[in-house]
C-alpha cells in the first residue's frame, strides 16, 4: 500500500547520524524517508548506491541549494534501523516513480545517481522517460555494453567478480549467520575504500549483488543501459574518478558523450566517492553544466 505522509522539518538542527541526513523528512512513502532541501524551481533527485545512504550528499546539498531543490531517500534495506527490506528492480523502480511524482507532479526533473543509484536510475529513465529532463551519473557508465565487457582483461574481470560475489555470499548469510554476514560486508567495504561508519554498513544493504550473480528478486533483466538513454534528446554528464584499479565504464562511451550535443564526460583524481573526495571540483564540474543544459519547464501529460 501506497501511504504518504507529510512532517514539519526541524529549523536549525543538527545533523544526526549518516543515516539521518536532515532534522525530519518532509515525506514518507512507503515507509521510504524523503527529504527536501531548497526552494528552487528545478529538482533533482537523488540516488545513492552501496554502501550509503542520503548522507552521502550532504555537501553535495550545501552546493546546490538555494538554486536547486533537492530531494534525496534512503534506497529500501539501506536504513538499517528499519530492518531487511529486498525489493525487485520493478518494485524499485516504482518506489522512485512514485517518490518523483510527489515531489514534483508537473515538471521533469533531474537524476544525480551513484554506484547501485545508477543502474536503478537507468532503469527508471528507461521507463519513465518523459519524467527526466537531465541525468548526471557518477562513476557507473555503460556497463552492459559489449564495449565495457571488451575493455576489461582477466585481472579486472576477476577483481570484479570477486568483490561482488563475496557481497552476494554476505547477503545469502545474512538471515542465518548476520554477525558474519556483517562482518564480510564492513570488510569488504574498508578494502574497496569506502570510511562510512562501519555501524552504518550492513548485509542488508547486499541484495542488488544477489540481484546480480544468483538472479534473487527476478535478477536485473531489462534494466537500463546508460548508453541506450543518454543522448542530444536526454543530456547527461558522466563524473568518473580515474584512482581506481578498474573502471565502470568504457572509453569510447567517454569519447562519445564529450561529442555528443548536450552531453559530458568528466574525469577526477579520486576513487569511487566522488562527491566526498574532491568536492570542490566535483560541484564545480556539476554546477556548471546544471547551468548550461536547459531543462524542459513541464511534463508532457497523455
Amino acid at each position: 500500500m501506497n501511504t504518504t505522509t507529510t512532517a514539519a522539518r526541524v529549523a536549525g538542527s543538527d545533523d544526526g547520524p549518516e543515516t539521518q541526513p536532515g532534522p525530519v523528512p518532509e515525506l514518507v512513502i512507503d515507509d521510504v524517508d524523503v527529504f527536501i532541501d531548497g526552494v528552487g524551481p528545478q529538482t533533482v533527485v537523488m540516488v545513492h548506491g552501496w554502501p550509503d545512504t542520503p548522507a552521502l550528499w550532504d555537501g553535495t546539498v550545501a552546493a546546490l541549494v538555494p538554486e536547486w531543490r533537492c530531494v534525496r531517500f534512503h534506497l529500501p534495506g539501506f536504513d538499517l534501523a528499519r530492518g531487511p527490506r529486498p525489493m525487485s528492480q520493478s518494485d524499485i523502480v516504482a518506489l522512485i516513480a512514485r517518490i518523483v511524482d510527489a515531489v514534483s507532479p508537473d515538471q521533469r526533473v533531474t537524476l544525480l545517481l551513484h554506484d547501485w543509484g545508477c543502474a536503478f536510475g537507468y532503469t527508471y529513465a528507461k521507463r519513465h522517460t518523459e519524467r527526466v529532463a537531465r541525468i548526471v551519473a557518477l562513476d557507473i557508465g555503460d556497463v552492459g555494453s559489449r564495449d565495457y565487457f571488451e575493455s576489461l582483461g582477466w585481472r579486472e574481470k576477476l577483481m570484479i567478480a570477486g568483490y561482488q560475489l563475496w557481497l552476494a555470499a554476505a547477503w545469502s548469510l545474512g538471515p542465518r549467520a548476520p554477525g558474519l554476514a556483517n562482518r564480510m560486508t564492513r570488510w569488504m567495504a574498508r578494502r574497496i575504500g569506502c570510511r562510512n561508519d562501519p555501524a552504518l554498513i550492513g548485509w542488508e544493504m547486499n541484495y542488488p549483488y544477489a540481484m546480480r550473480w544468483f538472479n534473487a528478486f527476478g535478477g536485473l533483466r531489462g534494466a537500463g543501459q546508460a548508453e541506450r538513454l543518454i543522448d542530444e534528446q536526454l543530456p547527461g554528464l558522466f563524473v568518473y574518478g580515474r584512482r581506481k584499479p578498474f573502471m565502470f565504464h568504457s572509453s569510447r562511451w567517454v569519447r562519445h558523450l564529450n561529442r555528443t550535443t548536450g552531453c559530458a564526460a568528466k574525469s577526477l583524481d579520486t576513487g569511487h566517492w566522488i562527491m566526498k573526495q574532491k568536492p570542490a571540483e566535483f560541484h564545480a564540474v556539476l554546477k556548471d553544466w546544471l547551468a548550461h543544459v536547459t531543462q524542459p519547464a513541464s511534463t508532457p501529460r497523455a
